[in-house]
């Protein structure tokens, strides 16, 4: 019979998890909670959640690479989040540690001489690489 894991067995340390969150947006220049909302494709309000050590929501261990890269963890905080990450679900981050690695790469778009339009534009593209990448990753896993 196959084992299950526990989704959750120290819940102080998903309490933990979220201060170092909490404290890392905190520091950031202002932007950074929208930005990892755009990022996520989720609303501001998911961030106040995921950032908030008083409610029990566990963070989605998909989300983890993309936070670590928008809120610029240093080597420390991300070391002290994954630990206690672990102690919180255990687990959870043998579902993301056969990823491939990935890289950065720009592209280019035109001024559309308006914020709100040059931002939804700049989304539609982060959008389609990180389902791109999704595509990507669940084909791999299938073949």
């Amino acid at each position: 019979m196959a084992e299950t894991v526990p989704l959750r067995s120290d819940p102080s340390a998903l309490a933990e998890y979220k201060k170092i969150l909490k404290q890392v947006l905190d520091v950031r220049p202002s932007g950074t909670r929208q930005r990892l909302a755009t990022a996520l494709g989720k609303n501001r309000s998911f961030i106040s959640q995921i950032a908030n050590p008083a409610y029990p929501m566990p963070i989605p261990v998909t989300h983890l690479d993309t936070l670590f890269e928008v809120c610029r963890f240093s080597d420390q905080e991300k070391r002290k989040f994954l630990d206690l990450y672990q102690q919180a679900h255990p687990g959870r981050l043998r579902l993301v540690s056969s990823r491939t690695a990935t890289r950065r790469i720009s592209v280019e778009l035109p001024d559309l001489g308006d914020a709100t339009r040059n931002q939804m534009l700049e989304t539609l593209f982060e959008t389609m690489a990180r389902h791109l990448v999704k595509i990507l990753d669940d084909s791999e896993s299938k073949a």
